[in-house]
């Protein structure tokens, strides 16, 4: 009799006892084995407590646990208590009790000066030794106490979440302004106003001359017969140049070297040279 076989058809046991799990992924890669030279730095792994945030913080720990007046503070046991926490923590990394071993060099300080017998003199002028410290307390327990509410308040994106629906596109229509007659026609006034301050005009002088053109006259009327008077000026020459042969004809019957005939009123007038 044949024995019945365990596995199910289509799957080899030895794939799935072959298959491991990866330890991590780096970059995306999958690593199923430690590296040989993998190199773990002393400071790759920290661990930040929020219990103490510095050396005030750990004394207004010592005093809240024991609930202890903070105006009347035993140095002795606060100072015994506090240098016990500084050597756990020189242990640990020295650095970080750098700055807890400044404070617990004052509460020394002021230890040694409570022990000191002093006179009532100097007692009296320089005061508790302990003022200065407790100032400190006082000031920092009420900056915590704020940091403390204030970190309590609720904030937008964690506690709060602040609704948004964008609205639907609208499209503005342009209105145009309605505008009567006699509104166009005074815009219109003050535009042509307005032009005429920055119009300008140039007069520029032709070179024309009465002298040559009473030399032309006489040129002309050189044969001694009659020439008509309109035929002494010239259309091309516009306004100027009739202006022009107007006075040196009156230029010359002044000095008495052309005269002027008309036979009768509103008759053609003639022009003719003087005889010498």
């Amino acid at each position: 009799m044949s024995q019945a076989s365990t596995t199910e058809p289509g799957i080899d046991p030895q794939a799935g006892a072959q298959q491991e799990l990866p330890l991590v992924l780096v970059y995306g890669e999958a690593m199923t084995e430690m590296p040989v030279d993998l190199y773990i730095p002393p400071d790759a792994l920290e661990v930040f407590l929020e219990a103490f945030e510095g050396p005030l913080d750990l004394l207004l720990y010592l005093i809240r646990k024991q609930n202890i007046d903070i105006l009347d503070i035993p140095v002795a046991e606060i100072t015994r208590q506090y240098m016990g926490y500084v050597e756990l923590m020189k242990s640990v990394r020295l650095e970080l009790a750098a700055e807890y071993l400044v404070m617990a060099a004052m509460l020394a300080e002021i230890k040694s000066r409570m022990l000191l017998p002093r006179s009532a003199e100097v007692e009296e002028e320089e005061g508790d030794p302990r003022a200065e410290l407790i100032r400190r307390l006082q000031e920092y327990e009420r900056f915590k106490a704020a940091a403390e509410g204030i970190d309590g308040l609720s904030r937008v994106g964690r506690e709060i979440i602040v609704p948004r629906l964008d609205a639907p596109q609208a499209k503005a229509r342009k209105l145009l302004p309605e505008v009567s007659l006699e509104e166009l026609l005074l815009s219109m006034a003050e535009v042509m106003r307005r032009g005429d301050l920055f119009e300008s005009h140039q007069v520029s002088r032709e070179a024309l001359s009465t002298r040559e053109r009473m030399s032309e006259v006489l040129e002309r009327l050189k044969g001694g017969g009659f020439v008509p008077f309109v035929e002494l000026f010239s259309a091309e020459e516009g306004k100027l140049g009739v202006v022009v042969t107007f006075m040196a004809v009156l230029e010359l019957v002044k000095e008495s070297l052309i005269e002027l005939v008309q036979n009768e009123p509103f008759a053609p007038i003639h022009v003719r040279a003087r005889a010498e």
